[in-house]
């Protein structure tokens, strides 16, 4: 992809792993990041080849968004303020505040002529009656929120959800009334080096890294999730740039499920280290009761399909954390609920 590339939010989890691929493939890649959760540490692999701008996107005027917007040919929209479970759960006006910061992105690509933007959605976009039977074994569809049908029934997993699910109809809107091409992705459970730990996967490692004993899961455990190493979602995510225009939303997901106590065991397994004993924490929040993605319009359209199996990825994972995290011998709580427990 050798073009002029905009990602916002590029020093992120999922951005930092998008900007240095795009930039293996020979892109000329501008970052627009308020540092808010990003670090710039993220970027240690590529910050010699980017051109790296601070900035808050939700308080822009439209001249300094324009003169960031401009000469770029694809947007990849990425910069949110996000989390794990426990953070959108207990940050739910603090996640309404995306759906601002997406329109005037969007409003920026097209007051540039950018030529594509693809937007980080979620499977949050999709209405909870459909995940709420342990090991149900339907694969939630695009068509489940179709956002193109504004007199169709429209749900999502709360505010985060909501959030998501309304700026992907500012994306169609964009669309009709200003031409404006592009693509939302809809993520689920993304996971790998770069993320913390208000993210399942990360929490789960912390808490057994730092031997935690009685090890604790959130909810009963029974809860299902679909996880998407991090790699399979940057090239999916490339994938829909250079491919879809009209809006068309994509799922990038195994259609795998896994319950979450199920997982803590293979974490278990690949430290050689089990706690005695568990300890199931139905206070905190879960989420969805069963989660999974089909991805058969990625397969047919993009010819994706995930390269990394669980096990794989939690390995590598397991791997970069040993090598970055800080043993204390102790949990701070504050670290499973905020991006900057500090």
């Amino acid at each position: 992809m050798k073009k002029n590339v905009l990602v916002t939010g590029g020093a992120s989890f999922i951005g930092s792993h998008l900007v240095d691929k795009l930039v293996s493939l020979e892109a000329s890649v501008t970052i627009a990041d308020d540092l808010s959760t990003g670090k710039m540490d993220n970027l240690k692999q590529s910050q010699d080849k980017i051109k790296f701008i601070k900035t808050d996107l939700e308080y822009n005027s439209k001249a300094e968004a324009r003169n960031i917007f401009k000469d770029n040919e694809v947007v990849f929209h990425l910069a949110a303020d996000h989390g794990g479970r426990g953070y959108i759960t207990t940050h739910p006006a603090d996640v309404c505040s995306s759906f601002a910061v997406d329109h005037h992105v969007l409003e920026a690509c097209s007051d540039t002529n950018v030529g594509k933007v693809i937007f980080s959605s979620s499977a949050c976009v999709y209405p909870t009656d459909l995940q709420k039977d342990v090991g149900s074994d339907y694969k939630l569809k695009e068509s489940d929120s179709d956002t193109s049908n504004l007199g169709s029934y429209l749900s999502a997993d709360i505010e985060y959800g909501w959030a998501k699910l309304m700026s992907e109809v500012q994306m169609n809107s964009f669309q009709k009334q200003f031409g404006l091409k592009g693509c939302p992705v809809r993520f689920v459970t993304a996971y790998g080096p770069r993320e913390n730990e208000t993210h399942a996967i990360i929490a789960l490692i912390y808490k057994a890294v730092e031997k935690m004993d009685p090890y604790e899961i959130w909810g009963n455990g029974q809860q299902e999730r679909d996880f998407t190493y991090v790699e399979d979602i940057v090239d999916g995510t490339i994938l829909c740039a250079e491919k879809i225009s009209d809006m068309t939303p994509v799922n990038l997901g195994t259609g795998r499920r896994y319950k979450m106590v199920d997982v803590a065991k293979m974490i278990f397994k690949i430290l050689n280290w089990e706690p005695k004993n568990l300890k199931f924490d139905e206070s905190k929040p879960t989420g969805a009761v069963s989660r999974s993605l089909d991805n058969a319009r990625a397969k047919k359209l993009l010819g994706w399909e995930p390269k990394y199996d669980l096990e794989q990825g939690l390995q590598k994972t397991i791997e970069w954390y040993l090598k970055t995290h800080k043993i204390e011998g102790s949990i701070n709580e504050k670290a499973l609920l905020e991006n900057n427990p500090n």
